[in-house]
């Protein structure tokens, strides 16, 4: 919890809007993981081999934090032993490894940056600022092709996005980044002609809505 606070606050930017934590107890662990209980009984194994936490009978509890990025919340959950302290301390289980848009059916939460960011830097600024903070598993694809670690962060500069310059995605430039605890992010910059495509769906939208 404390490296993903970390990054989201004081890397990305964002503010907190509340904790919570130390929740357990059967109603919430069926309000969480009954899919994962069912799943776990229909191949006959132990919830717990598959990396369910047992909040239902108290010896994992989880804390959240709410981080507020303008007009989206990010919810951060850690799941913990009881006896570790609110908030901090050893998580239940590792970060996730398989976490990318080359798995089917991963999400991934997208960052849109402003107009005025200039993209390649960005992501060179977000990974040597995670990397001061120890956070070794924020990285961010490239667009040339690499082979290996060393190549990837030896990789130009220019290949820190892509670029869309043509058909109905003009203006378009993103490119996909691993987080702290492995999780999948997107970022993401509109301009020219797909940014006018998408502020006259948002003033469409708007102003249906209003009627």
């Amino acid at each position: 919890m404390d490296r993903a606070y970390a990054f989201y606050t004081e890397v990305l930017g964002g503010t907190e809007v509340m904790r919570d934590g130390d929740f357990q107890g059967e109603r919430i662990h069926n309000t969480l993981l009954t899919d994962q209980e069912i799943e776990a009984r229909v191949r006959r194994v132990n919830p717990r081999t598959l990396g369910v936490p047992d909040l239902k009978g108290g010896a994992q509890r989880l804390d959240v934090r709410f981080i507020q990025f303008d007009n989206v919340v990010i919810e951060l959950l850690q799941y913990r032993d009881a006896e570790q302290p609110t908030g901090s301390g050893a998580a239940f289980a590792e970060p996730l490894d398989k976490m990318s848009p080359a798995f089917p059916r991963m999400m991934h939460i997208c960052f849109y940056l402003r107009d005025d960011v200039d993209f390649n830097k960005f992501i060179t600024d977000l990974e040597a600022e995670s990397a001061r903070r120890g956070m070794t598993q924020v990285r961010a694809n490239r667009v040339a092709t690499v082979t290996t670690e060393e190549q990837r962060r030896a990789a130009p500069t220019v290949a820190n996005s892509n670029s869309i310059t043509e058909g109905k995605s003009n203006g378009w430039t993103l490119i996909y980044c691993k987080g702290p605890e492995g999780e999948q992010l997107e970022f993401v910059q509109a301009l020219g002609p797909v940014k006018r495509v998408f502020d006259n769906a948002r003033a469409a939208h708007l102003k249906v809505a209003s009627r």
